[in-house]
């Protein structure tokens, strides 16, 4: 079976400690592992503002973890998500090989400083 990109971002609701925090993160980490997904980055975004209320609440804690799986993972790992109350919304999105490389080159570092270079590169010319 032919393993896709995917990233998956999910909100978990801002009434958990940080050790519950964790335990959900790593559940989610786990029903991934054990359906064949490989991990290739996670980021912990913390706590940040909703761009409007959801379940009454104003703030979340964001989460994204970037994989490669076959799809039958996707569909066990979003019945986990809609089973879990602790998480208020999630999106998993299919990756092509642009976004792929963007997310590299984002993870390096190397687009911080892009838009000042091609500022400076349009002033040379």
């Amino acid at each position: 079976m032919d393993n896709r990109n995917y990233e998956t971002v999910f909100i978990l609701t801002p009434v958990l400690n940080d050790a519950q925090v964790q335990e959900t993160i790593e559940k989610f980490t786990q029903v991934l592992k054990e359906n064949g997904a490989d991990l290739l980055n996670t980021e912990n975004w913390g706590l940040r503002k909703l761009a409007y209320p959801i379940q009454k609440k104003s703030t979340g804690y964001y989460y994204l973890v970037e994989f490669t799986a076959p799809t039958t993972a996707i569909d066990v790992l979003e019945l986990a998500y809609r089973r879990d109350e602790r998480v208020i919304r999630f999106l998993t999105t299919a990756l092509d090989k642009h976004a792929v490389a963007y997310n590299e080159r984002r993870r390096k570092g190397e687009l911080k400083g892009q838009k000042a270079n091609t500022q400076t590169e349009a002033v040379a010319q």
